[in-house]
């Protein structure tokens, strides 16, 4: 007997609409932190916040690293691989976090970041939160996510901020080397938490080899990656992938919250991380693909928001009719299972999905019921507009928020030099 090959919510789109949305979903993932970390910093101080942000990368970017090499078909275990998977990664969003590479051989390479968002956004809360994020964070976490492709990859700094002189551009220069001399750092404590998790395993359709346009990144590195050069099979399973790291950073971060406070405190501080990201996220999408307002553009969003993929992990389903919107979130999937976003949403805690609404358009008001295993939330276009939730407003502090991708042109291999 044929599996029956996973279903998603990308598949109406044309690859024009899809080549417009991954790098906005990748981007959105990245601004998770913005979210998070804020919160974080709120319950914890700063040596918390900076705990909770190495865990979250340590635990999730190995898993979707893995993920994404597998489906495009990404070979080798070399310093090529290495900086293919980062091109990938919420945590390098493109354009926002301007990685640049340079290939010595297959051992040896180095990157750079030309622009960096995510050193605009802390670089006004002073030098100690630049060397938490550059220094503290940044040297576990990429040692962490060259792992998943070589165990014996090490990322050191060859210079990086606090900058010196002021503006210094590059923003920050890094060395990449594999010798089977190097000890691979420890695994972290809760690595196979989300190693296990239905997230981690999650089955998702295979890309057609068949469809128009590349199939895989199995080819030279690219000194960008143009996303109208994939197939539409090819960004029908990078969109599910994207969303799904987000999924495993919110696992991670979940984790980390809890091992510093407890679970009501992760709970708590889980809604906010949510609630901020996924009002500023459906904004993004609605803008991105200039879907407009009302029951029709939130239909529209709610399927295509991170919150509700992959489908196979979410099983959420969206109904709209002529005034209204109803959202269907079962208690058996497998993203309730893992205790991520949809485990935090229930009757009494709607903030996140009215802040995804309002982000689509601020008369939106919602009544929840919970009926046949599953909540529903019905959605109605109100008579007064509400004020964004500071949870949204605190995520909007990055330059993320009304970051513009632009068209570079044709991406040239790059070859060692």
């Amino acid at each position: 007997m044929v599996s029956p090959v996973p279903a998603s919510n990308f598949a109406k789109l044309t690859r024009d609409q899809l080549a417009v949305l991954v790098p906005e979903l990748l981007l959105c993932g990245h601004l998770i932190d913005r979210s998070g970390m804020a919160h974080s910093l709120g319950a914890f101080g700063r040596e918390g916040m900076t705990a909770a942000a190495i865990e979250e990368w340590q635990l999730a970017s190995p898993v979707y690293t893995r993920r994404i090499r597998e489906a495009l078909a990404i070979p080798g275990t070399d310093v090529v691989t290495i900086f293919k998977g980062l091109q990938l990664d919420i945590g390098a969003p493109p354009q926002f976090m301007d990685f640049r590479f340079r290939v010595e051989d297959s051992t040896h390479g180095e990157f750079w970041l030309d622009h960096c968002g995510a050193l605009a956004d802390v670089e006004p809360m002073g030098e100690a939160f630049v060397v938490a994020m550059c220094h503290d964070i940044e040297d576990p976490t990429f040692d962490a996510t060259a792992l998943a492709t070589n165990p014996y990859a090490q990322v050191r700094p060859i210079h990086r901020p606090p900058r010196n002189p002021a503006g210094r551009t590059p923003a920050c220069a890094w060395t990449v080397v594999i010798d089977q001399a190097h000890v691979p750092p420890p695994v972290p404590p809760n690595a196979e938490l989300i190693a296990n998790s239905r997230a981690a395993q999650l089955v998702l359709a295979p890309i057609d080899p068949e469809d128009e346009g590349a199939s895989d990144y199995a080819g030279p590195l690219l000194s960008d990656l143009r996303f109208g050069d994939f197939s539409r099979s090819a960004l029908i399973r990078l969109a599910d992938e994207v969303c799904l790291q987000q999924h495993l950073l919110t696992l991670g971060f979940l984790t980390a919250v809890r091992a510093l406070g407890d679970d009501d405190t992760a709970v708590s501080i889980g809604r906010k991380q949510f609630t901020g990201i996924a009002g500023l996220t459906a904004q993004r999408l609605r803008d991105c693909l200039d879907l407009g307002t009302g029951p029709n553009a939130l239909a529209e969003v709610l399927r295509l928001h991170p919150m509700s993929n992959p489908l196979p992990y979410t099983d959420i389903t969206v109904d709209d009719a002529k005034s209204t919107v109803r959202l269907r979130i079962p208690s058996e999937s497998a993203a309730r299972v893992d205790g991520g976003w949809a485990a935090l949403l229930d009757a009494e805690h709607l903030e996140p999905v009215l802040a995804l609404a309002r982000g689509v358009d601020p008369r939106f008001e919602a009544s929840a019921t919970v009926d046949a295993g599953a909540l529903s939330i019905e959605f109605r276009v109100g008579t007064r507009s509400y004020k964004e939730a500071s949870e949204v407003a605190v995520t909007r502090f990055s330059t993320g928020a009304d970051f513009h991708f632009t068209d570079r042109g044709i991406p040239l291999p790059l070859t060692v030099v």
